[in-house]
């Protein structure tokens, strides 16, 4: 998996993982609301990450928000910058390696996507996938309901509309919309 070969998503190594990530996120998304911290400037308003997806991710800058309800397949290939904010409802399958670069929004109902089966109908039964890694740039926007594929990158700067689909990498400081996501 970590090789970007086909693997059997069905491993006893990975379904470990994976319990490892639905009990630190079942727990993130049942925390009680707690006060914002008192910060100045860009950082208002902003809260520190939960424990649980503290303990879960595999790196985080400051000033991170993640709302609830919030989902991770694994959590341990993500890589947070500094004052990033994740919306509701927002799924990260990252069978790969997510990393997302400081000062990015994300909107409601987005989804970023590491893991693609297998077009064979008998290997996808099985359990074949392979999973490539995801990259956001610095400073993006990703809107409500988009969906970034396996294997984008996406560029500083760059504005990903809500309910786009994006399918292939996003040059940096340019805005895309539609399925599949097109420049504007």
């Amino acid at each position: 998996m970590a090789a970007g070969e086909w693997y059997s998503c069905l491993d006893p190594a990975l379904d470990a993982l994976r319990r490892t990530a639905r009990e630190a996120v079942h727990q993130h998304n049942h925390m009680p609301p707690v006060k914002p911290q008192v910060c100045l400037g860009q950082n208002a308003g902003r809260e520190s990450l939960s424990a649980p997806l503290r303990g879960l991710f595999a790196a985080h800058g400051p000033d991170c928000l993640i709302e609830a309800p919030f989902h991770a397949s694994y959590g341990c290939h993500t890589h947070l910058g500094a004052r990033i904010y994740i919306n509701a409802h927002c799924v990260i399958l990252d069978s790969a390696r997510v990393e997302i670069g400081d000062d990015t929004m994300i909107g409601p109902g987005a989804q970023i996507l590491c893991a693609q089966h297998h077009k064979d109908p008998v290997k996808r039964a099985a359990g074949q996938e392979i999973a490539l890694p995801v990259t956001i740039g610095r400073n993006v926007w990703i809107g409500a309901g988009a969906i970034v594929m396996p294997g984008v990158t996406i560029g500083d700067a760059a504005i990903v509309a809500a309910g786009a689909v994006v399918t292939r990498d996003v040059a940096a400081g340019l805005t895309v919309a539609g399925v599949p996501a097109r420049p504007l």
